[in-house]
C-alpha cells in the first residue's frame, strides 16, 4: 500500500506543478505578445501567481472554447458575461470602459442605440460590450460587422480608416493604446462611453479539477502584490494605476 500512496502523491504534485496554460487574443495593455518585454499586466500577474505559465494568443472565441473544454487552464481579460460556468477568483484584475470610436473628420455623433442603426459598426466575435448592446448586436447583422481572429480590433481600426466601417466599439484602454501605437491619434476619436465599466477576471476551466486551486493562488497573489506595492509597480509600467484606489 505504501508504494501506490507515494506514487499518487508524486503524480498529484506533478499535476499541480505543470505550467498553467493561458490563452486569449491580444488585448494590450491587459495581455500582449508572448515573450515581449511588456507582455501585458495580466500576464505579469499570472506569472506572479503561478510561477510557470504557457501563454499563447488565439482568437477569443476559440480561447473560450479551449478553456471551457478543459484543454487549456484559463483565459485572461474576461467579463463574467463572457464566461458563464467558468471558475472565477474573488479578486478581479481591473475594469475597463466600453467606447464608440469614429474618424475625427466625420460629423456623426452617438445619440443612443438607435443612432447606430444607420451606421456600419465594427465589433469582435464573442466580445462582451454590456447591455443592451450584447443582446442587440445579433439582431442587426447589416449594422454590426463582426471581426474574428487574434487581431479583430486592429482589423476594425483599419476598416474604419478605409471607410468600410463608420465606427467601432471597443475597450477604451485597449483601443486608445492600439490607436496610439498605430499613430492614428489625430485621425480617430472616442465619441462616447457606454454604461458602467466592465470588471475583468482571469477565468479558469470548469472542466479541470485544479481550477479551484488556481483561483486560490490568484486571490492570494493579488492581495500579496497589492499589500507589498508590487501591483502598483507592475501597473505603472503600462500607464495604469490600481483599480481599487
Amino acid at each position: 500500500m505504501r508504494f501506490p500512496l507515494i506514487l499518487l502523491l508524486l503524480l498529484s504534485h506533478f499535476s499541480v506543478a505543470q505550467p498553467v496554460s493561458i490563452r486569449a487574443d491580444e488585448w494590450f495593455p491587459m495581455n500582449g505578445k508572448p515573450g515581449a518585454e511588456l507582455p501585458g499586466y495580466m500576464i505579469e500577474l499570472a506569472q506572479r501567481a503561478f510561477g510557470s505559465i504557457d501563454y499563447k494568443l488565439m482568437p477569443w472565441s476559440r480561447a473560450l472554447e479551449e478553456v471551457r473544454s478543459g484543454r487549456v487552464d484559463c483565459v485572461v481579460g474576461a467579463d463574467v458575461r463572457d464566461v458563464p460556468g467558468f471558475v472565477l477568483p474573488h479578486e478581479n484584475w481591473g475594469t475597463t470602459q466600453i467606447g464608440i470610436y469614429r474618424l475625427k473628420e466625420e460629423s456623426w455623433s452617438y445619440q443612443g442605440f438607435e443612432s447606430l442603426l444607420s451606421q456600419k459598426v465594427g465589433v469582435v466575435k464573442d466580445y462582451t460590450y454590456g447591455e443592451p448592446m450584447d443582446s442587440q448586436i445579433p439582431m442587426y447583422p447589416k449594422v454590426f460587422k463582426i471581426a474574428a481572429g487574434e487581431d479583430g480590433l486592429s482589423r476594425n481600426i483599419k476598416q474604419l480608416m478605409s471607410k468600410r466601417l463608420d465606427a467601432f466599439i471597443a475597450s477604451t484602454a485597449v483601443a486608445n493604446t492600439l490607436i496610439k501605437q498605430m499613430g492614428l491619434e489625430d485621425r480617430i476619436s472616442n465619441i462616447a462611453v457606454l454604461g458602467r465599466p466592465l470588471v475583468m477576471y482571469i477565468a479558469c476551466s470548469p472542466a479541470n479539477e485544479r481550477s479551484f486551486q488556481l483561483i486560490d493562488q490568484v486571490d492570494q497573489a493579488t492581495r500579496r502584490l497589492r499589500a507589498s506595492g508590487e501591483l502598483e509597480l507592475i501597473l505603472n509600467k503600462y500607464g495604469l494605476s490600481d483599480w481599487q484606489q
